[in-house]
C-alpha cells in the first residue's frame, strides 16, 4: 500500500480549504503550513486529516472543518506577546495553531481522556507554550488572567459571563453562540470596560457543557 504523503495533503489544504476562501494573515497560514493536522487525528482515521470537514476524535467530540479554525483563529488577530485561553482542548489542533502565534496558550478540557490524549501529542510535537487543565471551562481560568484572547470551540446560549470577565482591556473573545444544531459565530472586542459584538458567519458546533453552558 501506498504511504500517504500528509505534508502534501497539508499544503493542498491550505492552498485549497484556508488561502483560497478568503484568509489572508501570513502568521496564521504559516501555522496551518508547520502544523501536522494528522497528528491530532484518532489513527484509523488518519487518511482523511486534511479533508474539507470536522472529523471525530472520540467522546462525542470533533476535531473541527480547518476553515473554520483558521477563520477563528483569524479573527483573534493574535499578536507573538498575547497570551490566550481555549476552552475546549478537544484534540489540541487548534491549541497547537495558537502556539505558533502568541507566547503562551491557556487550554480547558472537561474530557480528562482528551486531555491526556492532546498533552501526548503536544510533547511528542515539542511545543512547550501550551498549558492544560481538566475543568468547566465556562468558569475560564482565573489564575492565569486576564487574557489577550479567548477563543471558545464549543457552542453556548449565551456568553459565559466568567470569561468576559477573565479578558483584559483591549481584548478578543471568540465562540459560537446559538442552539443545538446551528450557531453563529460571534466576537467580542472589550475596550475600556465596553464590550462590542459582531457576528461573522454561521457554523455547527459540539454544545458546551458548564455551569454556564448547556447542562447535560
Amino acid at each position: 500500500m501506498e504511504e500517504i504523503n500528509f505534508d502534501k495533503l497539508r499544503q493542498l489544504m491550505v492552498d485549497n480549504q484556508i488561502i483560497a476562501r478568503g484568509i489572508r494573515d501570513e502568521r496564521v497560514i504559516s501555522a496551518f503550513y508547520e502544523t501536522p493536522r494528522h497528528k491530532f487525528v484518532p489513527e484509523n482515521i488518519r487518511q482523511d486529516s486534511y479533508e474539507d470537514c470536522p472529523l471525530p476524535i472520540g467522546n462525542g467530540q470533533t476535531i473541527s472543518q480547518p476553515y473554520i479554525v483558521a477563520l477563528m483563529t483569524e479573527s483573534l488577530r493574535l499578536k507573538p506577546t498575547d497570551r490566550v485561553l481555549e476552552i475546549g482542548t478537544g484534540s489540541g489542533y487548534q491549541a497547537a495553531i495558537l502556539s505558533k502565534l502568541c507566547s503562551h496558550v491557556y487550554t480547558i478540557e472537561r474530557m480528562e481522556a482528551l486531555q491526556k490524549k492532546a498533552e501526548e501529542t503536544f510533547r511528542g510535537l515539542g511545543i512547550l507554550n501550551i498549558s492544560t487543565k481538566v475543568g468547566d471551562g465556562t468558569l475560564g481560568w482565573e489564575e492565569f488572567s486576564p487574557y489577550d484572547a479567548i477563543i471558545v470551540t464549543a457552542a453556548a446560549d449565551n456568553i459565559p459571563e466568567p470569561l468576559i470577565n477573565e479578558l483584559n482591556e483591549s481584548a478578543r473573545l471568540i465562540i459560537p453562540v446559538g442552539a443545538f444544531f446551528g450557531q453563529i459565530l460571534t466576537l467580542l472586542e472589550k475596550n475600556k470596560g465596553k464590550v462590542s459584538r459582531v457576528e461573522i458567519c454561521g457554523c455547527t458546533f459540539v454544545p458546551l457543557v458548564g455551569k454556564y453552558g448547556h447542562k447535560y
